[in-house]
């Protein structure tokens, strides 16, 4: 594709695509007719390029793909060179910039899956749909694991549609695929926000079992909860109880009363109460979630932006889906509250481009909060404004950092930034910003519920609260389960039922470490000790019948492929490791051994983020603890 303006017409279905997320272009300058005027004044259009990957979002929506046509006049109507939309349109995974089918199936081949029979899922797409392109692709995990193996077709179209299949069988996708089955989801969009299909119902007392089978025949988000109903539940206690299209009972089962106590506190009383409950942050680096409040909220730049972390994408991670499915108010609730303390009038909610069913009950929820006066101006008739936009990924692992998310939403390649200046003193649009995942700003409600002292009561002294794991792998009830912290790895495992000899778990995912031990307690400080990290709360268990050196492989392909090539020890040693993986899986030799040890202390100790630094963390330890390659 030429990356020059060619002044290549868009189709008129990619024009209203465009025109439907932004309006009708003012000018000729803009894309629109010529007219006189025009010709007198060379006006400019603002530019909007944090629009730009919503923008894309609705074309390849709406036709499947991005063409030179589209591309060119995307960058007209918000004055971005196309060189630099190609590169943000050519960075992620579910955009293509070349024609293909409106249907494409995505395959998922990563680590829970591959333990429950991908790789034979993989095998029978290919054998009905030919090789992956056009028509199919293997994907890094879906956030489906308590299903897998999972696979997800993306449909594009006027109205968007995708289906889900979970647990797969062989066949069953490339079947769908070719007789356009029945199973679908609702739209997909970042257009405007509607009510949709999914309008308030009667309230319910019980469990609500009906809204989503009917309407899509995907389990209801309780089915990933097999605590589900149980009193001792915190942060899960209302999936399956509440029906999470209704604000009414959102609010008949508690909710709203954290934002009310909010608003007596004031926002440095607020403040004080997350600190004084010990809540650390569960997206794996555990920083103190009041301090970073309070900082933020310190800062005299103006505006504060407040980021909600959804895009979830460690390998074997979906508890965030189910929360967001489950219980989507409580997301809003809990942005609300953190924006008030810390004194945000706008909020991102960053969500994966992989979740369309969390997408549209989040959209109907900041809907009905926004139009019942819960969101938008004078908040609770507080004088308190706020208001939520929705930004959907578009397959990149690496915008789950909490930098790349920035670059992402401004319109640029989700790469990191280098730190300092921490996002609370420059992040979002380079201002104070804070940022924090789904089940962090979650844990605030029960800490406003019940005092911080009732919160910090339960776990441990440095990890305190309820802790979400994500359980898949061979075990009979795989699932997000909630434990206090504290409890050991043998209980959880307890719950879930091993199938088979238990061989190892992978605890944290992809960038967590194997370990043996099933009395390794499940706390930060536990199995910091232990060498491990709780990271996401990923547990991934594997018995003897699986192949580990083919899971390591997985893992080391998995990083190649996410890394966003910006540092060379991340972008040359992840190839490196995955070169040496292949070659131990043939033959053993002790240089590709010694190669690994130093390519993989590279990359911990000279990558920019993340990524780099935890892509050996896996391999290493199933060296190390399994004797994987002895």
């Amino acid at each position: 594709m030429d990356l020059r303006f060619r002044d290549v017409e868009p189709t008129e279905e990619e024009r209203a695509a465009v025109d439907a997320l932004l309006g009708p272009p003012a000018s000729a300058w803009e894309g629109g007719p010529r007219t006189d005027a025009d010709l007198r004044v060379a006006a400019r259009a603002e530019r909007s390029r944090d629009l730009l990957l919503p923008a894309l979002h609705a074309v390849n929506d709406r036709v499947g793909w991005v063409s030179e046509g589209a591309l060119d006049y995307i960058c007209r109507r918000l004055t971005v060179p196309p060189a630099e939309a190609y590169g943000v349109a050519s960075f992620y995974s579910l955009l293509s910039l070349e024609p293909r089918p409106a249907r494409v199936l995505h395959v998922c081949t990563d680590l829970a899956c591959q333990a429950r029979g991908g790789d034979e899922v993989r095998r029978r797409v290919e054998e009905r749909l030919g090789p992956p392109g056009e028509g199919w692709q293997p994907s890094p995990c879906l956030g489906l694991c308590e299903r897998a193996p999972a696979a997800l077709a993306l449909e594009a179209g006027e109205t968007p549609r995708a289906t889900v299949y979970g647990p797969a069988t062989a066949a069953e996708p490339a079947a769908h695929d070719e007789t356009d089955g029945p199973v679908t989801d609702g739209p997909v969009t970042d257009g405007p926000v509607t009510d949709g299909p999914v309008a308030s119902g009667p309230v319910a007392s019980g469990p609500v079992t009906g809204w989503r089978d009917e309407e899509t025949c995907e389990p209801a988000a309780e089915a990933a909860v097999p605590q589900a109903g149980r009193p001792e539940l915190v942060l899960l206690r209302r999936i399956g109880v509440v029906d999470p299209a209704s604000l009414d009972d959102y609010r008949a089962h508690g909710g709203y009363a954290a934002l009310r106590r909010a608003l007596r506190l004031g926002p440095a009383g607020v403040i004080r109460e997350v600190l004084e409950s010990g809540l650390v942050g569960r997206g794996g680096a555990a920083f103190p979630t009041g301090r970073k409040w309070d900082a933020t909220a310190r800062r005299p730049d103006h505006p504060h932006y407040l980021v909600c972390n959804a895009d979830e994408s460690e390998p074997g991670t979906f508890k965030d889906r189910v929360l967001m499915e489950g219980d989507p108010y409580a997301l809003v609730e809990a942005m609300t509250v953190a924006a008030y303390a810390t004194g945000c009038a706008k909020g991102y909610l960053y969500i994966r481009g992989e979740y369309p069913r969390a997408t549209r009950r989040l959209e109907h929820a900041i809907a009905t909060a926004r139009a019942r006066g819960l969101l938008g101006g004078d908040i609770l008739g507080h004088g308190f404004s706020f208001d939520i936009e929705l930004r959907r990924g578009a397959g990149a692992y690496i915008c789950g950092e909490e930098t790349a998310i920035f670059n992402s939403i401004e319109g640029y390649r989700g790469e990191p930034r280098s730190k300092p200046p921490f996002p609370v003193e420059k992040g979002l649009f380079g201002k104070p910003t804070v940022v924090n995942n789904v089940e962090t700003l979650v844990n605030v409600l029960p800490i406003l519920e019940h005092g911080a002292q009732a919160y910090a009561a339960v776990g441990t002294k440095e990890s305190t609260g309820t802790k979400l794991f994500c359980v898949s792998g061979t075990v009979d009830k795989p699932g997000v389960y909630e434990l206090p912290f504290g409890a050991t790895l043998r209980d959880l495992l307890d719950l879930a039922r091993p199938v088979g000899t238990l061989r190892a778990v992978l605890l944290g995912g992809a960038a967590g470490a194997f370990v043996t031990d099933p009395d390794v307690p499940l706390t930060f400080e536990g199995t910091r000790q232990a060498g491990a990290t709780l990271g996401s709360g990923v547990v991934l268990v594997l018995n003897d019948t699986v192949d580990l050196k083919a899971i390591l492989l997985r893992i080391a392909e998995f990083f190649r492929d996410e890394s966003c090539g910006q540092c060379v020890p991340c972008r040359v040693g992840t190839v490196r490791q995955e070169e040496a993986l292949h070659r131990l899986s043939g033959r053993v030799d002790q240089r590709d051994l010694l190669l690994l040890r130093e390519v993989g202390r590279t990359m911990r100790d000279a990558s920019i983020c993340g990524l780099g630094q935890t892509a050996w963390n896996a391999v290493e330890s199933a060296i190390d603890r399994l004797g994987v390659y002895s």
